[in-house]
């Protein structure tokens, strides 16, 4: 994967951020705990929570056995991140897509892929 970018200084932020545009949406970090608060979404598999009430934008995910989520994501934290247009982000980049582009609500389309290991997640709103 040729993402063609630069190493950077200590105090540059990414290029996600600073070349691609991207925008910080949330970090999403699995836990075994139960948390106050849960949503569950069933598609998924899993509970979520602290999101609405984070001034950081944590949210705690915490899953099923029987989760059909990509199982990286259920071991490792991710980054997610919205985006314009995310048929486009996925094609520039020729990043490795381990969930494909769904949408899991009305007004969003989101991919998680895979870089260096970690889970990315891409958000692409469609409300604003």
């Amino acid at each position: 994967m040729n993402l063609s970018v630069q190493k950077r200084m200590e105090h540059e932020p990414p290029a996600a951020l600073s070349k691609w545009g991207w925008r910080f949406h949330h970090l999403g970090i699995p836990t075994t705990l139960k948390k106050s608060n849960e949503k569950y979404l069933p598609e998924f598999g899993f509970y979520c929570s602290g999101f609405s009430d984070s001034p950081f934008g944590i949210e705690w995910m915490r899953f099923e056995e029987n989760s059909t989520v990509h199982p990286l994501i259920q071991e490792i934290p991710h980054l997610a991140f919205e985006v314009d247009n995310l048929d486009k982000e996925l094609e520039k980049h020729s990043f490795k897509i381990i969930s494909p582009p769904k949408a899991p609500m009305n007004g969003l389309r989101v991919a998680m892929i895979e870089y260096d290991g970690a889970p990315i997640e891409l958000m692409e709103f469609k409300t604003r």
